[in-house]
């Protein structure tokens, strides 16, 4: 006897529902069985607490949204409604955020419905128009239509439809909805329905972050929410958290798929395979681009007596981190991350560092470390100049870090954990004259490596060029 495949969680990680004790959501795993395909047992579960109805027949969730990991299989579910619309009388307008989707959805549709059964041009018929399909029902004088196209600020002003269907809702816009919305104001019993992954640096939505923040608060009335997720970021290789939040595994995903399009971005490895969420927007102040366009692909080439510059920066999580910058011949400033270890462990491992034959000066950064590491430096009998910034040096070096890395004045190797630090912060004010720092959008993440190679850069750039000594006899 075989032993059973292992299969992914079946219901969600996090889920809001009202109770209810009937729902319609049988009747569509059934119509969509019918065409020799089988619906997981997740989505059915699915389908249950979506179309749960009322004594009344009314849906019990008038706006229901879900996140799942990519390819599990999550807009099936939305397949499966679309063809229990069209049957039931309904109309429905599938949206997506590309066009391809959009295409995809509808010809898989018209696809099942003649595996079930129903003829073209007999039971129904199927519309393509650039930018636009439809499926139009015919059986029974019906006037059930489901629409697909893509989303924009101003499409589907004017229409009326029952069923109003987000896809990829990560990047549905306050724009589109305010364009949307209304289009199920009229309906008798409408339904709004949302499903996507969560938001990355690139996504432009901000409607299904702030649908899942409020319903998960209570704030939204008749409304559902399911998620598969980890609560915090974690160890992507770990399999026991790819069964956890992918109910697909086992049956349309592998462990060896999972295993081979994991790379070296922790946080989107998260996202894309853990389902997580992060607790901050994910609009980064260094975008992924800006920060890859400044990479070098081979290792800088050193001035010969090069002045080296370090920076210390003792952060708010427990740690320090140590960062030097170099100029190139170019004038570009060459940047390095060197280290970031807990501040118990403390400064002995940054003096032969500082002792570099090269090393100039070093910013020191952090309330109440300063002074001792400058203690410590001269009694090691470290001779590279310690500065110890003020408010206005802080926001000085900041900001021109960043004007040097978009105007291309900047240089680095593209260190996997300063690209993360870098790609993942927004700005945080500090003093009153308009000044930032950096603060991580990620959930207990350390930002003081960016603010290290920040100062060291700035000490780079603003040093004034040493003094020819003139020997005469």
């Amino acid at each position: 006897m075989s032993e059973e495949i292992r299969k992914g969680k079946q219901t969600p990680t996090i889920c809001i529902r009202l109770p209810y004790t009937e729902s319609l959501g049988t009747e569509a795993v059934d119509l969509y069985n019918q065409s020799n395909r089988t619906a997981q047992d997740w989505q059915a579960i699915m389908l249950e607490d979506i179309m749960a109805v009322n004594d009344d027949g009314l849906w019990i969730h008038m706006k229901a949204g879900w996140s799942i990991p990519r390819r599990n299989g999550k807009s099936e579910i939305l397949i499966m409604r679309v063809i229990w619309d069209l049957t039931h009388e309904r109309r429905a307008l599938y949206t997506a955020h590309r066009e391809s989707t959009a295409a995809a959805s509808w010809e898989k549709v018209v696809r099942i419905l003649a595996k079930i059964g129903y003829r073209e041009d007999v039971d129904f018929k199927s519309y393509k128009s650039a930018g636009r399909r439809s499926i139009e029902w015919l059986k029974d004088g019906s006037e059930a239509v489901a629409n697909f196209r893509t989303r924009s600020g101003t499409g589907g002003l004017g229409e009326g439809y029952d069923t109003l269907i987000i896809d990829e809702a990560q990047e549905y816009t306050g724009d589109q909805e305010s364009a949307l919305k209304y289009v199920v104001t009229d309906s008798k019993n409408p339904q709004t329905l949302m499903c996507g992954t969560p938001p990355t640096a690139v996504s432009s939505g901000d409607v299904f972050l702030k649908y899942r923040k409020t319903t998960l608060a209570g704030k939204n009335d008749d409304s559902f929410w399911a998620e598969w997720s980890v609560p915090n970021l974690t160890d992507a290789h770990d399999p026991e958290l790819w069964y956890l939040t992918n109910p697909s595994l086992g049956t349309i995903l592998s462990e060896r798929t999972i295993r081979n399009e994991l790379g070296d971005d922790q946080v989107d490895d998260n996202i894309q395979r853990l389902g997580l969420w992060l607790r901050y927007s994910q609009q980064s102040a260094i975008s992924k681009q800006d920060w890859n366009d400044s990479a070098l692909s081979d290792k800088p080439k050193l001035p010969a007596k090069p002045r080296v510059f370090f920076a210390v920066k003792y952060g708010k999580t427990g740690n320090v981190s140590l960062a030097a910058a170099v100029k190139l011949d170019d004038d570009k400033v060459f940047i390095e991350a060197i280290d970031c270890r807990p501040i118990r462990d403390g400064n002995a491992w940054l003096m032969p560092f500082l002792k570099n034959p090269h090393a100039d000066a070093v910013v020191i950064d952090g309330a109440g470390n300063q002074t001792v590491l400058a203690s410590e430096m001269k009694d090691a009998g470290v001779k590279c100049k310690a500065v110890l910034p003020k408010v206005a040096d802080v926001a000085a070096a900041h900001a021109l870090f960043e004007q040097q890395l978009f105007g291309g004045g900047i240089r680095h190797m593209n260190q996997p954990a300063l690209a993360q630090a870098a790609t993942n912060c927004e700005h945080r004010a500090i003093g009153s004259g308009g000044g930032f720092g950096y603060a991580s959008v990620l959930e207990g993440a350390d930002i003081s490596l960016l603010e290290s190679v920040s100062f060291a850069h700035w000490l780079c750039s603003t040093a004034k060029p040493r003094k020819q000594q003139i020997v005469s006899f």
